[in-house]
């Protein structure tokens, strides 16, 4: 996982800021309409709504195809069928409907207009046909159970025929529908202003007329129904819920129940509108159909109700569409209002700030993981967020959906972006630099820390690795060229394997020489106990490949490795053209001659004292000598480690014991004893042969008093 800066953080709040605000801008509020449709259609197909048709507090009569296709209706105008209408609304009125309302409008009558029926034409001469409809409206007007619909317009309102309007006494209802920009109708408005005054819309007038209580609009705009405070995110509109898909909503064929009055059935009428709101409306194929935010599911034209008379006409069957028949509408909102169901949306400030902290999220989530990572947490998030948003529609609360889920895809592409051209630049150049010195897992490691070399040079403790083959230029010349290849080829890949699994960076190869660093590029707090573990697997692994590997055998190589812990400037060194990442110090000095050092003492490795320090208790050494190097004037003590703690061998501990005594001997000029202590194991250990040589020759000829016992090597 990437580490993230202070300048990413400002990266991810910026684009956050970014994101939020062009996906909730008003250009895409097209976006919050859809987040409607998708939680409507997801709700009803993973949660559903299993209410029973018959506890809906409103139904529908339709003016369906059935009805044009039954006598007396089939092949008439519908302006000839107001009787039938006026008959059958008498007897919903009797079986207890609280309130009727049309979503059907007669702007003509045939009592003042021609109008073709057959062979002839009905015309003025059929005067006082409408008799009977009138005085059923004004009837049911006076009651209080009945609302005209008409179609308010600047151009032209569509109303109904004047003598409709004066037996309802003006008791008429704007249909008019809000419609989205892009032809969706999601939300209803309340009312409108007619003659400079507010009135309900109609279906709000047939809601209030069923609660017995009038709409109220206070100060803040905000409209009130029975003590129902109607949410509104667009001023003066309900947002539409659409439970039951359109399914929860009776609908009585209009030509089975004027069958049904034929018959004088009263108690269908009691049993089907007894305390029910009642919408008239057209429920055809071609006439009146609207979209909504059922359009990605599909909605149904209400429920088939229980027939009276009529048997179910064949081929009537219902099925999903992407619109429903626009009385369904008006029937929903009334519903909505009266069972206080409405859709909550969030306003603009929220839906904009929930955007934003989401795609912050994201941004986030892009910065500090790959972007296959950052896409499965986006894709992760947003399936949570959506289940979230789906159960909170349950409860009719519609959190905003697509503005999220696109602003934060805008905010991962964007971040991946800015991670690519900006952020990254560095890693990538890092990793290119280093993908052939450093095995992947360090370069991993690098990055994740966050402390990348400095382009140009920086001090770092580190602990330099020098390793050289012993007497290779004689053993070089007696292969042929081929061979010798083969032969370095297999050494360097092994040791350089060992180095780099360690931790280690390989500096350059020299011949048969590795130069070696640890503790950068990639920061390691223990980059000594690293360089001493890898020295000894340097060697094992060099015993191994003399025994095993064909290239080596007959040729015995042995190899002295250095080590020492100390400051070094590290970084890219060269000329403006060309230049390597390496390391400069003296700390680098003395590592190189530690190497060359072993040969006295017939060791293979020899680390500084600072490096068995940085150790701790992690290895078994033992003290070599105090020696002064070329180009250094201060004496240092060098150590060889033998093992791992407590891995070393018996007859190891038993030399190291012996060396030991020989050395503490030799420093306090007992040096009779000293040579006693190192002859024990001098034929057995190179370095106690010389010391028992070096302290025979003190014990005959001792050396001055102000003697120190520190090596001065003439060489490298």
């Amino acid at each position: 996982m990437r580490r993230i800066g202070g300048r990413d953080i400002v990266a991810a709040i910026l684009i956050a800021l970014l994101a939020g605000a062009v996906f909730t801008s008003p250009p895409l509020q097209a976006l919050q309409g859809l987040s409607l449709d998708i939680l409507t259609a997801m709700r009803g197909k993973f949660i559903g709504d299993g209410r029973d048709p018959a506890t809906s507090p409103i139904v529908v009569v339709a003016i369906d195809g059935e009805s044009y296709d039954t006598p007396p209706f089939k092949g008439s105008p519908t302006q000839t069928w107001t009787r039938e209408i006026g008959r059958v609304l008498g007897s919903i009125a009797e079986g207890g409907a609280k309130v009727i309302g049309f979503d059907v409008i007669f702007p003509s009558s045939i009592e003042q207009s021609e109008i073709p029926f057959g062979d002839t034409s009905f015309g003025s001469r059929i005067r006082g046909f409408d008799r009977d409809y009138l005085i059923a409206l004004r009837q049911l007007s006076d009651s209080g159970k009945l609302v005209l619909g008409e179609i308010l317009s600047n151009d032209r309102s569509d109303r109904p025929d004047r003598a409709q309007q004066l037996a309802v006494r003006n008791n008429i209802r704007a249909l008019n529908v809000h419609t989205d920009s892009d032809d969706v109708i999601r939300r209803m408005p309340l009312s409108f202003s007619v003659d400079g005054k507010p009135s309900p819309a109609m279906a709000v007038e047939l809601a209030a007329r069923a609660l017995g209580a009038r709409p109220e609009t206070g100060p803040s705009g905000v409209t009130e129904l029975s003590g129902y405070a109607v949410p509104s995110a667009v001023p003066n509109t309900l947002t539409l819920n659409y439970r039951g898909m359109g399914r929860d909503v009776p609908a009585y064929s209009f030509a089975d129940l004027r069958a049904c009055v034929e018959k004088g059935d009263r108690g269908f009428f009691q049993r089907a509108f007894a305390g029910k709101v009642v919408l008239l409306g057209t429920i055809l194929n071609f006439d009146d159909r609207k979209l909504t935010s059922m359009r990605l599911s599909g909605g149904y034209d209400g429920s088939p109700a229980p027939r009276c008379a009529l048997p179910v006409m064949a081929g009537t069957a219902q099925k999903a569409r992407s619109d429903i028949a626009g009385v369904f509408v008006h029937a929903t909102v009334v519903r909505n209002l009266i069972e206080r169901d409405a859709v909550t949306e969030l306003g603009f400030p929220m839906r904009t700030v929930l955007t934003i902290m989401f795609a912050a999220v994201i941004a986030c989530a892009a910065c500090m993981l790959a972007p296959g990572g950052a896409m499965i947490a986006w894709f992760g998030f947003t399936a949570v967020y959506t289940a979230i948003a789906v159960t909170a529609f349950v409860h009719a609360l519609a959190l905003p959906l697509t503005e999220p889920a696109l602003a934060n895809l805008a905010a991962l592409a964007m971040m991946i972006g800015y991670r690519f051209v900006l952020a990254d630049r560095d890693e990538r150049f890092l990793r290119k630099s280093f993908a052939f010195y450093l095995a992947p897992e360090v370069i991993d490691t690098m990055v994740a820390s966050g402390k990348m070399p400095a382009l140009g040079g920086e001090m770092r403790n580190v602990t330099m690795f020098f390793s050289d083959l012993s007497g290779f230029s004689s053993i070089a010349e007696r292969m042929t060229p081929g061979e010798l290849v083969t032969l370095m080829n297999e050494y360097l890949s092994a040791m350089t394997d060992i180095i780099e699994s360690h931790g280690g960076y390989v500096d350059k190869y020299i011949g048969d020489s590795i130069v070696a660093m640890f503790g950068a590029p990639a920061d390691d707090p223990e980059h000594a106990r690293n360089a001493v573990r890898a020295a000894l697997k340097c060697h094992d692994k060099l015993a191994e490949l003399n025994a095993n590997n064909p290239a080596f055998a007959g040729h015995g190589l042995s190899h002295r490795i250095g080590l020492n812990s100390g400051e070094a400037v590290v970084g890219n060194i060269g000329s403006r053209r060309r230049f390597n990442y390496t390391v400069m110090s003296d700390t680098v000095n003395v590592a190189s001659r530690l190497e060359g050092a072993n040969k006295y003492y017939g060791t293979a490795i020899m680390a500084s004292e600072t490096t068995m320090v940085q150790t701790g208790d992690a290895f078994a050494w033992r003290e070599l000598d105090a020696i002064k190097v070329m180009g250094r004037g201060e004496a240092i003590k060098v150590f060889e480690p033998l093992a791992e703690k407590g891995a070393e061998s018996a007859g190891r501990t038993k030399v190291t014991a012996a060396y030991a005594e020989g050395l503490a001997c030799l420093r306090a000029r007992e040096f009779a004893k000293a040579a006693e202590a190192f002859g024990r194991t001098a034929e057995i250990d190179p370095a106690s042969a010389l010391f028992e040589k070096r302290a025979r020759a003190h014990a005959a000829n001792p050396p001055p008093s102000d003697w120190t016992p520190v090596n001065i090597l003439e060489g490298k």
